[in-house]
């Protein structure tokens, strides 16, 4: 779990301590000198189910966590892109493919990790581009049968590539929180 921040990055001197501010109803970090109150909210994962002549895009981790196994291109959003952008970004990052987004595909949150997934289906228009990057040591394009299944990186990915085999791809899927068996 990431580290909380001690002193305030408005004033620099304060200490911050977990206390419920007025009006609010929950503990935030709140800096004792200046008064600041230092949110802390999830971060956004994007990515693509990227797919060319139905088969997927997978790519093997060259990085932690979970080095060596398989996951959709996907990570965290920066700030001043959109989502889309975003997961067009990481796609490219981890496997050199260009994408064109055709929709939303899955939307779930992990509040237990204070993440949010927002995963799009989208095409490839380069399939003889895709290569390794520092980030993948392999990428390749797997059948539904195909799909290594117990070498998928994330219970949310894993998720998100069975949505997508198991039913016709035509809509978003939503799911307030990824279910518990995939945890």
């Amino acid at each position: 779990m990431e580290e909380m921040p001690r002193y305030c990055s408005r004033c620099g001197s304060g200490q911050l301590q977990m206390q419920i501010p007025p009006g609010d109803d929950r503990q935030r970090l709140v800096c004792t000198n200046c008064g600041k109150i230092h949110y802390q909210n999830p971060k956004i994962v994007v990515g693509c189910l990227a797919v060319n002549d139905n088969k997927i895009l997978l790519c093997k981790r060259n990085i932690e966590p979970r080095f060596g196994y398989w996951t959709i291109p996907s990570g965290f959003m920066e700030n001043g892109e959109s989502a889309e952008e975003g997961a067009i970004r990481e796609c490219h990052e981890e496997s050199g493919a260009h994408v064109k987004i055709e929709y939303l595909h899955t939307i779930y949150s992990l509040p237990q990790i204070h993440q949010v997934y927002l995963i799009f289906l989208a095409q490839v228009a380069n399939p003889e581009g895709v290569h390794p990057t520092p980030e993948s040591s392999e990428v390749r394009f797997f059948g539904a049968s195909e799909i290594p299944w117990d070498k998928i990186a994330f219970a949310a990915v894993e998720y998100a590539l069975k949505k997508f085999v198991s039913e016709p791809p035509s809509k978003i899927t939503y799911i307030a929180s990824l279910p518990a068996h995939y945890r």
